[in-house]
């Protein structure tokens, strides 16, 4: 069964309290969602296999550490998933980077994949799916689907915000998927966002309405 990780983190908690403010701006938005990205990083990574090497120093030769095991891919949900890449970039600048581009049928209101790019050695890759919203859960299913279906078979899902029915929804549907979360709110409201929430992540950080 997948865990739920809610980061209590104070870096994070007083930088994602001045992502909800409405009155950040956008450049301030982006620059504050990329350095949350990086602290999650962090944490995110912590499982990650070590294997020992030998290593000269100035000194001597030393025992020491380097990663092992599955090299890393990160999968944004476009549009507003793209705001997270560059802050786990920074830590880990050799990950791959796919990504999963999804709609909303007007008529079913369920997400549709319209475009997935992904690095050409999905079963031999650790993915991070990032978007800053879980709402319904609808795309972030939809996503970890796409990835599933094309051989992935270690994902893991970090967004900054999420409603609690969203996560009851992956739980159900990708039981296999630890989710990281910046911050558990309170509900969703009867338009389907999230409250208090953080307004529309996408147009907040590329400046649109």
């Amino acid at each position: 069964m997948g865990k739920v990780y809610v980061f209590d983190h104070p870096l994070i908690q007083h930088k994602l309290t001045i992502i909800r403010d409405k009155e950040t701006g956008t450049k301030e938005f982006r620059e504050l969602v990329d350095e949350v990205a990086t602290l999650m990083a962090f944490e995110i990574t912590r499982d990650m296999p070590l294997q020992d090497v030998q290593v000269q120093t100035p000194v001597c030769e030393a025992n020491a550490k380097t990663l092992a095991g599955k090299k890393l891919g990160v999968v944004p949900i476009l549009r507003a998933g793209i705001g997270m890449v560059d802050g786990i970039l920074n830590l880990i600048p050799a990950a791959k980077v796919g990504h999963v581009g999804l709609y909303r049928d007007p008529e079913t209101l369920t997400p549709v994949e319209y475009y997935v790019k992904l690095p050409s050695d999905v079963e031999e890759r650790d993915f991070i799916v990032v978007d800053p919203m879980l709402a319904t859960g609808g795309s972030a299913v939809e996503a970890i689907h796409s990835l599933k279906k094309r051989g992935a078979t270690s994902i893991k899902f970090m967004c900054l915000v999420a409603a609690p029915e969203g996560v009851e929804v992956m739980k159900e549907i990708h039981p296999d998927v630890d989710i990281y979360i910046a911050a558990l709110d309170e509900k969703l409201n009867e338009k389907g966002y999230i409250v208090p929430g953080l307004g529309d992540a996408g147009d907040r950080l590329f400046g649109t309405k």
